[in-house]
């Protein structure tokens, strides 16, 4: 039931990580991970309680809307600014607009503070950047804990290494563009922008629509049970200093067989810079499935890599269901590559049976 436990603890599973030198280098500490699963589950039926599972609208079938804009034209000037005004325990959908401009902001929603809708006016147009870096738990440009989430036509950024070649190893840090929490949290027309770990995809069921996502080393990964559909993945391993030989796209961390969390990726596109692994393992379970989607020639020929979970191959599930595209051929790929997926077993990977089971996906203001 990872919908109860996932959401009763604000910040679970904020595991720094270690500096990544070098593409086989392990990046992360693990040694807390059984002992908040553990805990989790544990305390699901204190905490129950606390979960906003719904969100209403007011008396016009709407959402009550705080503008943001840079030029004092709106309710605030900053976006943290209208988070905070928004109450603890909101139980009304909000509508947080955010006008043109790039706002250079560390923004984070809590917990307790469920049901906002966070609008830009495109991805090109509305910008949250930082450029913090180094520990994972603290770089975040944008930080989303709370349940029963939406953004749309919006873009998170960490600007740290990103757009030119980093020289050396010394200057290549882990910088996230946007952390996320919460349970039941939509994404559409959004882009994430970063060059290692942009989206920490922590726990929760979450569904990406027609998203950007940009960077060259794990710059989608953690323990998230998550579709992307239509998403346009920009690898940039190209910019990696002398000597990396490949990017990753994926670092997934499932934990164990009955853990839920996985990355699907539906139809959408692989292209960019360089060349980059689909996924490598964060956890011995670890899963990740791109159906009908277009891989372009940066897809590494052995497609996966099982970093420091080789003794666990025969655990993972990795799957290519009828892709295209030049990355898309299979001669080269890894040995123990899950070969196929019967029809039955691939719609359990469906968008409406993996994460949107109880319909949460559709009752969300659009």
């Amino acid at each position: 039931m990872p919908a109860i436990y996932l959401s009763c603890l604000s910040q679970p599973s904020r595991l720094n990580k270690e500096r990544a030198w070098h593409w086989h280098f392990d990046p992360r500490m693990h040694s807390r991970a059984p002992f908040l699963v553990a805990f989790l589950l544990i305390s699901a039926p204190f905490c129950l309680s606390a979960a906003t599972d719904t969100c209403q609208v007011n008396r016009n079938n709407n959402a009550n809307t705080i503008i943001v804009d840079q030029s004092g034209k709106g309710d605030f000037v900053k976006v943290q600014e209208a988070v905070d005004s928004v109450r603890s325990g909101n139980d009304q959908w909000t509508r947080i607009h955010v006008n043109p401009g790039i706002y250079k902001e560390h923004v984070e929603i809590p917990m307790g503070k469920p049901c906002i809708l966070l609008e830009g006016s495109g991805l090109s147009q509305t910008i949250i950047t930082g450029d913090g870096h180094a520990q994972t738990n603290s770089s975040a440009t944008f930080t989303v804990s709370s349940n029963n989430f939406v953004a749309k036509r919006i873009a998170f950024e960490n600007s740290y290494n990103r757009g030119a070649a980093v020289d050396s190893i010394t200057e290549w840090e882990p910088a996230v563009a946007a952390s996320v929490y919460g349970d039941k949290m939509a994404f559409h027309e959004c882009a994430f922008l970063g060059f290692q770990d942009t989206l920490w995809d922590v726990q929760g069921r979450h569904y990406f629509n027609s998203c950007h996502i940009e960077g060259a080393v794990d710059f989608i990964w953690g323990s998230g049970q998550s579709v992307f559909e239509d998403c346009a993945i920009n690898v940039t391993a190209g910019l990696l200093p002398k000597g990396v030989l490949a990017g990753f796209i994926t670092a997934q961390g499932r934990q164990s067989a009955t853990d839920p969390s996985g990355f699907v990726f539906i139809r959408g596109t692989v292209s960019g810079i360089g060349e980059a692994f689909l996924g490598r393992a964060y956890g011995p379970f670890s899963r990740v499935i791109y159906h009908g989607t277009t891989l372009e020639a940066v897809v590494a020929p052995a497609g996966w890599n099982a970093w420091k979970y080789q003794d666990h191959v025969k655990n993972f599930v990795y799957v290519e269901v009828d892709c295209g595209g030049p990355g898309a051929d299979k001669s080269k790929r890894v040995p123990w590559e899950t070969k196929s997926l019967s029809y039955s077993e691939l719609q359990a990977f469906s968008r409406e049976r993996f994460i949107d089971q109880d319909g949460w996906i559709g009752n969300q203001l659009a």
